[in-house]
């Protein structure tokens, strides 16, 4: 094999390397700001979704407090509408909140808002 052959090859393996190295770096460092808009993004888009099957957010989110307090003996910490499922009928339509740590989940009966599931 050609001397000059051997040097492109190592040449081109010290490329590859030092830019996988590189990448894996900067996606270490930009790893956390993802995540937040990431999560941003789920946040608005269950809310759109919300917005978008008719539900009202401030019913929403006042069933959510009072049934968190009821449930926790309290006010949550922080509220976040992370998830809606709009299946067929409205008794079968859920909301979900990130309450802290916790997730509270809302089920729709008779056209009121309710407790199904705090965990």
């Amino acid at each position: 094999m050609p001397t000059w052959l051997i040097i492109v090859i190592v040449v081109l393996a010290l490329l590859a390397i030092g830019g996988a190295l590189a990448r894996a770096r900067q996606l270490k460092r930009s790893r956390p700001a993802f995540d937040v808009s990431l999560e941003q993004v789920n946040r608005d888009l269950a809310a759109a979704a919300a917005q978008d099957h008719g539900w009202d957010r401030d019913t929403l989110e006042d069933a959510a407090r009072r049934i968190y307090a009821a449930e926790r003996g309290g006010e949550p910490s922080s509220m976040q509408l992370v998830e809606v499922v709009d299946r067929p009928g409205t008794d079968q339509d859920q909301a979900v909140f990130r309450c802290g740590a916790e997730r509270l989940t809302l089920g729709r009966r008779d056209g009121e808002w309710v407790h199904d599931s705090l965990s």
